[in-house]
């Protein structure tokens, strides 16, 4: 397909992995075909992650309340609803003016079809497997290659679609600097040098299910701390500090708490700057991949295989003697597949990983 001088328009405006997911595709839209526009519809929480991007033209935010948090309240499907009229009032005025000629609709779902739709002109394209009623919006739909499960493979069907094949360097993240800069003065502050080993721990995520314990948590830390010398970073947003405050309590060597003093491309800075992340299942994880950090992931009830750290030189720890993995529930009585997770493993498999 021909896309010199056209207009492309991306529909993915959350979560944050999904997101980072979509960047490849991007990359590689804008390699093969330079003089295209490509504009980008993401909630504006997500922003800093494109927003230094050269790739990506025009950044269209949004503002819907999420439906799918764990603190969401019966009303946040109201405000969710009201949002999302206003918001496809908003913008179908905006592409009337200035319409793309093209939609990929990424995201799949209701709302994402009707973002797309208020592009009143141009061509929508979208999954041949979404739900909620998704392929009615479309004009085109794309089945993705069943041998390759992952949400990044995935989406590359529309890269093959617009004879727009990816190569390694369409995977990566674009980090400013000045939050370069900004995780510099942070580090410098902590009294970090650059020498130091530099762990990023990620221990929230938004399923209950997907957690780590306390303990072993605080374990893990203290093993790479002593054994190893590492500084252990506990990173996340600001709705984390309580679960973080609860793990340095139980250690016994010091660590450096960065949850909610660093904004979200900051924070990618941070991971970009750490030797490697050990975390569990969420959107730092697929952050810490696409900005060449190395990886280990502790994972449950979702399939590594579909939304695992992307690409090579990562760690992926299950128990594997478990028959319940995957099941992808967000509560359970159990939580054996992470709950008996020993501290020494993970601890054993990232020395070995990064050869300390």
């Amino acid at each position: 397909m021909d896309l010199d001088g056209k207009r492309v328009l991306i529909v993915k405006p959350s979560s944050l992995g999904d997101v980072v997911h979509t960047v490849p595709l991007v990359h590689a839209i804008k390699r093969c075909r330079p003089d295209c526009v490509i504009g980008w519809i993401v909630q504006q929480s997500f922003r800093p992650v494109i927003q230094h991007d050269p790739a990506v033209d025009e950044i269209i935010p949004i503002s819907i309340p999420s439906t799918s948090e764990p603190a969401a309240s019966g009303s946040s499907w109201l405000a969710a609803l009201v949002a999302t009229i206003r918001t496809v009032r908003t913008l179908r005025t905006r592409f009337k003016a200035v319409p793309y000629d093209l939609a990929l609709d990424l995201h799949a779902s209701f709302r994402s079809g009707l973002l797309a739709l208020a592009n009143p002109s141009g061509r929508r394209i979208g999954f041949a497997d979404a739900k909620e009623l998704n392929t009615w919006f479309q004009h085109t739909t794309l089945s993705a290659d069943a041998k390759k499960p992952h949400a990044v493979d995935k989406n590359m069907a529309f890269a093959d679609f617009l004879g727009c094949p990816p190569k390694p360097e369409d995977y990566r993240l674009v980090t400013g600097r000045e939050a370069q800069q900004k995780v510099a003065e942070f580090l410098k502050a902590e009294g970090i040098n650059e020498s130091d080993r530099l762990v990023y721990a990620n221990p929230a995520a938004r399923w209950k299910t997907k957690l780590w314990t306390i303990h072993a948590w605080a374990e893990l830390a203290d093993l790479l701390t002593q054994r190893v010398g590492a500084l252990v970073i506990f990173g996340g947003g600001p709705g984390d500090r309580a679960l973080i405050r609860e793990i340095t309590g139980g250690m016994k060597q010091l660590s450096i708490p960065a949850a909610g003093r660093l904004a979200l491309d900051e924070a990618i800075a941070l991971i970009e700057r750490c030797g490697v992340y050990v975390g569990v299942d969420s959107g730092p994880m697929h952050v810490a991949a696409f900005a060449g950090t190395p990886v280990v992931a502790l994972f449950g009830p979702t399939d590594p295989a579909k939304v695992g750290p992307y690409g090579d030189g990562h760690r992926v720890i299950r128990l594997e003697e478990l028959d319940c993995l995957a099941c992808r529930k967000r509560s359970c009585l159990e939580r054996r597949c992470l709950e008996d997770l020993p501290a020494s493993r993970v601890f054993e498999e990232t020395v070995d990983l990064m050869g300390w």
